[in-house]
């Protein structure tokens, strides 16, 4: 059912079940014994942006976005918390702030450099994964300055060595290579990406995190692109283009190629290279693809329609009107849908996420949490 206009309406007080199973969760994602709360630096996309967009080219996200958990807009393209927020409140860390954030910021337990449809691929975008690298040189060399000059609450050198630099690049480089070109082209520009998730960490002299001292590193695969209902919406034409779940094959074959390879890299770094370094691969595209297949066991309907956007079901999706735009619609029961705008996710899906990332270590290479990195 979709509630037409622009009206922010309150949800029903008689919630589904998901509002309980949502709720439940947050003690769990809350819960937190750090001896000790590690700096945290994070690189990415929309996936982890919380305001650098917006800081970053003066375009603010409006409403619907931010509504259901600040009551604002707040920087994200979801209605409430992402999973970086999620990770890191349960290390006791929140306010997350933006890196070109210019007014009141706060850099005493976190920097995020993620701005949103930004690509590990440089050139196509003002804020590719290098230039994010950069300018968290440029934040280092400038903390380390004025800590040498007598100044207070900046990150210093032993900080930066047992900080955790979180990584979430890919799913643009992928999604958009598919608007250009045909998939078996799309497969054989996947090594470039992976090359440059590579600088990043280990190999440019000039801007790889390794070498200005990071030693611990998570680094999230991507998604099941071919579950968006954006990518649905505008790309599927026959049956034979779809998976069981009504996912389109080409762009999650592409993910996961896209992701053997990131594997494969973080092992070989971790093996050889860095040895002396905790880099941790985590399996997102496995965590939301089964909240995805599974979604009536999760308690959410309709995995596949945008909660925020245009048309009315299968997709809710249309690109002349996205979530925000005059015409928009937005759906009853906010708990239930998985995709927030038909690319990013709900604040209710992101918890569902974060809740596995943090209580089970299945999903993760090697196997250990989020929260080791409170006593590293």
């Amino acid at each position: 059912m979709v509630a037409k206009g622009r009206s922010l309406t309150i949800l029903p007080t008689q919630i589904v079940s998901i509002a309980y199973l949502f709720l439940s969760l947050i003690p769990l994602l809350v819960d937190s014994q750090c001896t000790q709360n590690p700096i945290i630096f994070n690189f990415g996309d929309s996936n982890s942006d919380t305001g650098g967009f917006a800081a970053a080219l003066g375009h603010s996200f409006g409403p619907p976005n931010g509504r259901l958990y600040f009551h604002h807009p707040s920087g994200r393209l979801c209605d409430g918390r992402l999973i970086l927020d999620f990770l890191c409140e349960s290390l006791g860390i929140e306010n997350w702030t933006p890196y070109l954030e210019s007014l009141r910021p706060n850099f005493t337990y976190e920097a995020n450099f993620a701005i949103s449809g930004s690509s590990a691929l440089p050139g196509l975008v003002p804020f590719s994964l290098s230039v994010q690298v950069l300018q968290f040189l440029r934040f280092r060399t400038r903390s380390l300055e004025l800590i040498s000059k007598g100044y207070q609450g900046f990150v210093n050198e032993e900080e930066f060595k047992r900080a955790v630099y979180t990584i979430d690049m890919g799913q643009n480089d992928i999604a958009s290579s598919f608007f250009y070109f045909p998939y078996a082209k799309v497969i054989g520009r996947i090594p470039s990406f992976i090359t440059e998730i590579e600088n990043a960490i280990w190999l440019s002299l000039i801007s790889e995190i390794y070498q200005h001292g990071g030693r611990n590193l998570w680094v999230h695969n991507t998604e099941p692109l071919g579950c968006f209902p954006q990518q649905l919406a505008t790309t599927g034409t026959y049956a034979t283009d779809f998976d069981q779940c009504g996912c389109l094959e080409s762009l999650n074959n592409a993910a996961k190629a896209f992701n053997k390879q990131l594997q494969a890299l973080c092992d070989e770094l971790r093996s050889d290279q860095m040895m002396n370094a905790m880099i941790v691969y985590v399996d997102i595209y496995t965590i939301k693809y089964d909240l995805i297949a599974n979604s009536d066991e999760y308690g959410f309907e309709n995995p596949l329609m945008a909660y925020c956007g245009y048309g009315g079901p299968p997709y809710n999706y249309n690109p002349n009107v996205t979530c925000g735009q005059t015409r928009f619609n937005v759906c009853i029961e906010e708990l239930s849908y998985v995709s927030w705008d038909g690319v990013r996710y709900t604040e209710a899906g992101n918890a569902i996420f974060a809740s596995k990332i943090l209580s089970t270590h299945y999903y993760s290479t090697p196997q250990i949490g989020f929260g080791y990195f409170c006593n590293a």
